[in-house]
């Protein structure tokens, strides 16, 4: 994407809808939404109606905190987290109401996983603009790993209410994986299925389906999932040992034998790889 205002760079639009959930500390990410509307003081302006913000409408104090953001951003993509804190210290110096500012200050915490201070950020960032469905997602996903399920799912369903919000495949997916935390496996598969039918290809969705079926012993609909995954880029150690232990459920020696070939071949060292070899399917 260029950059161009109103709209943040392609570095800062990754980061602040940025979320830890998944197979493997997985980086969800889309697009942050910055636009915003306003009305001008003169009649004439006024008499049509709220206007979109254009670049001759931001002050100079909003395209100093911009700046310094899109640092902070750079920053925070190369794990220099301590950097990116101060240039977003600088940022809200130059403009307080910048809550782009505080939901980038939330991520930069929860990676450090310090709680307290990601959740003082979001919540910041959510008075100044408590329509930024992206916050409310991330902010989600931080209640959940804090076993707060109740305020995290308050968070998703807000989120996925914003009107103007186009991540909802991500932000059904991550309610899912909350839900699978909270041991709620028919609201998971719910909110995965609802996921799944905006984004079918996305391998998390797929894996999480099939181990949700699986677990109910209902095979054929879990093959259905893993072997979409499995016959993708994404597979790994963890989908080709579920798809093995699904087609053995069905009788399936042939794919058995071809999904643990591709196993040990491709992750030969893995926990996975050497439960296969032992024959310890229960692994």
């Amino acid at each position: 994407m260029s950059m161009a205002f109103p709209t943040a760079s392609a570095g800062l639009q990754r980061v602040l809808v940025a979320s830890f959930a998944g197979l493997a500390a997985l980086l969800l990410s889309g697009c942050v939404n910055t636009r915003t509307t306003t009305t001008s003081l003169d009649s004439a302006s006024s008499s049509s109606g709220p206007q979109l913000v254009t670049e001759s409408d931001e002050s100079n104090a909003r395209r100093r905190a911009r700046l310094r953001m899109e640092l902070a951003a750079g920053y925070f993509e190369h794990g220099q987290n301590t950097v990116a804190l101060d240039e977003i210290k600088q940022a809200l110096n130059a403009d307080p109401s910048y809550a782009d500012a505080f939901a980038l200050r939330g991520m930069v915490y929860m990676r450090m996983e310090d709680a307290g201070l990601a959740e003082d950020s979001f919540r910041r960032a959510l008075a100044l603009n408590p329509r930024d469905g992206n916050t409310r997602h991330n902010y989600g996903w931080l209640l959940c790993q804090q076993n707060r399920y109740r305020d995290a799912a308050q968070q998703f369903t807000e989120a996925l209410a914003t009107p103007a919000y186009t991540e909802r495949a991500k932000t059904l997916m991550t309610q899912g994986l909350c839900e699978m935390r909270a041991g709620q496996p028919v609201e998971a598969e719910r909110s995965l299925q609802a996921a799944y039918e905006i984004d079918a290809g996305n391998p998390v969705v797929g894996f999480n389906l099939a181990s949700l079926l699986a677990k109910r012993g209902e095979w054929s609909r879990a093959q259905f999932y893993v072997r979409r995954v499995n016959n993708g880029p994404s597979a790994n150690a963890e989908t080709l040992w579920l798809g093995i232990k699904i087609e053995r459920s069905l009788n399936n020696r042939e794919a058995v034998a071809q999904l643990g070939g591709q196993l040990q071949r491709r992750f030969p060292q893995s926990r996975e790889a050497s439960a296969f070899e032992r024959g310890n399917f229960n692994d």
